[in-house]
């Protein structure tokens, strides 16, 4: 079976009738400026020694060399082979606070961009568990179903940020019950045979306006979800900004008597709800080992087998059209435009030709 994994890219050999018009009409224009500036009786002595063969066959070279360069873009496919892939691990739900408290600079360039670097980075330690995304403030919403593509939660965690929900605030139950209603729909835990093991990950700044949470920490636990949690900023904390449409500070965000608030962060409150959810509570610092202590954490839970996937790999073949091409390209270069000079020699005072 042959194929091409990027058939788009063959779109680009339409540029080959462009290419031939351009260069007519750039020969015909250059040729007639020349012809004007050296006369019409010197001009067919001067271009005497161009091969105008050579030329069409290094323009004939050139578009080889496109196509077959085009085609190892398109990577062309021969044969198939089908492997079977298992995985196993846990389904994890991440919460992350995108609330405005999130945008304190106690930390650079601020809380909620160092927890999007993080996140991204702990997926590469985190290969076959199923993971999602909820983003949370005084409302939550559901960004990414349990998945196990790191390249699609990596785009949405980059899309991360306090426009992200409605409603401002932080808030933990709504974000735990959105996280509960993920699971029971992406999960495999309806299947009673299968025991699967839930983890709930949430950072956040800790700034809880919202009584209750550690009691629906404990509901968490009883359906079998653990909670594990990691506290973003410093103690001493840092004004919110406020900035315009085009990102520049207008100013700082302040309290009704005008004065400025003041985010720190409440590991206390997120250690407790850790604890409530028997997980582990670390807190975000700088070069710190938080993100493999998670990791290192959730490893030692037990694991389930998700369902095997079958993978279709093909053997490629874009490499003979890149080396067609690099030999074709080379030899255009070393291939002059001129015809060879073959003289006789008759004689010192030869009389050319009338």
């Amino acid at each position: 079976m042959f194929r091409f994994e990027s058939p788009g890219v063959l779109h680009l050999l339409w540029l080959i009738p462009v290419f031939l018009i351009l260069n007519w009409i750039f020969k015909k224009i250059s040729g007639r400026k020349v012809q004007k500036a050296i006369g019409e009786r010197l001009y067919p002595f001067l271009s005497s020694s161009v091969s105008f063969k050579k030329r069409r066959f290094k323009i004939f070279l050139q578009i080889l060399v496109f196509v077959f360069f085009a085609i190892a873009m398109a990577r062309p496919q021969m044969g198939q082979s089908k492997q079977e892939i298992k995985s196993e691990g846990v389904e994890i739900m991440i919460l992350v606070d995108v609330s405005n408290s999130m945008m304190a600079e106690d930390v650079r360039p601020n809380r909620l961009e160092q927890v999007k670097a993080e996140l991204s980075k702990m997926l590469d330690l985190m290969p076959g568990n199923k993971i999602g995304i909820v983003a949370f403030a005084g409302s939550a919403v559901l960004l990414s179903p349990l998945s196990t593509d790191p390249s699609a939660l990596r785009m949405y965690i980059d899309s991360l940020a306090p426009a992200a929900v409605s409603t401002q605030g932080t808030e933990f139950i709504p974000a735990l019950q959105e996280a509960v209603e993920a699971f029971n729909r992406g999960g495999v835990g309806k299947d009673e045979t299968v025991k699967v093991t839930r983890v709930v990950l949430i950072a956040s700044d800790g700034e809880n306006h919202e009584k209750g949470a550690l009691e629906e920490a404990a509901k968490l636990v009883k359906d079998g979800i653990r909670i594990f949690t990691l506290a973003y900023g410093t103690e001493k904390g840092a004004p919110i900004p406020e900035r315009d449409g085009m990102g520049f500070l207008r100013g700082y965000k302040k309290e009704a008597g005008g004065s400025t608030v003041l985010s720190t962060v409440n590991g206390n409150a997120l250690k407790a709800l850790a604890e409530a959810g028997q997980g582990s509570f670390y807190h975000a610092t700088f070069g710190g080992n938080h993100i493999k202590n998670i990791v290192e954490d959730v490893d030692k839970l037990e694991k389930t087998q998700f369902e095997s996937e079958i993978a279709t790999q093909y053997d490629e073949k874009f490499q003979m059209f890149v080396m067609a091409g690099i030999i074709l390209a080379l030899l255009e270069l070393l291939l002059g435009e001129r015809r060879p000079q073959f003289r006789l020699w008759k004689g010192r005072f030869e009389v050319p030709p009338v």
